[in-house]
């Protein structure tokens, strides 16, 4: 691939960032674009750069994070060389959450995401629950009442015969 494209591809791909405008954006994009370990990895970069910055030791770093003392040093060495970009982030980012406000959603293994993920699957349920969102109070009513009778007639169906 020539420098060209690869500048392209880059421009546009920082544009994609650029154009997330939430948390719930971001966390969407970064679910549906790295797997769960790439986002661990990513993440424990950002937290071993933070670390660093605040003066704390390889050992220290290496026993919270459960990382190398190589991850750590090419973390360090990037600080040293320009770092900028980190030093950014780490300054713009807000206060940690709290793990009970962390929602399912922002989960990539959660139900949630697997349903999004493989929506071949699960698509009556997923356009059942769209419709839903979108529905006013009658229309979410006179479904739940008929999927409700759906479920009556689902176990009527599947119980043997008590006669």
């Amino acid at each position: 691939m020539s420098l060209q494209k690869r500048q392209e591809l880059l421009f546009s791909f920082c544009q994609a960032i650029q154009s997330l405008k939430t948390d719930e954006e971001v966390a969407k994009f970064i679910t549906d674009l790295l797997t769960l370990q790439e986002i661990e990895m990513l993440a424990k970069r950002l937290q071993i750069a933070e670390l660093l910055l605040k003066g704390n030791k390889y050992d220290y770093i290496r026993d919270q994070l459960k990382v190398g003392f190589s991850t750590i040093g090419r973390i360090a060495t990037w600080l040293s060389l320009s770092g900028e970009g980190f030093k950014i982030a780490i300054s713009r980012k807000k206060q940690p959450v709290s793990k009970s406000s962390l929602s399912e959603k922002y989960d990539p293994s959660s139900l949630r995401n697997i349903k999004r993920r493989y929506s071949q699957y699960y698509w009556p349920q997923l356009l059942i629950e769209k419709i839903l969102t979108v529905s006013d109070e009658n229309h979410r009513q006179k479904i739940t009442s008929i999927l409700q009778s759906m479920n009556v007639k689902n176990n009527l169906a599947s119980e043997p015969n008590k006669m």
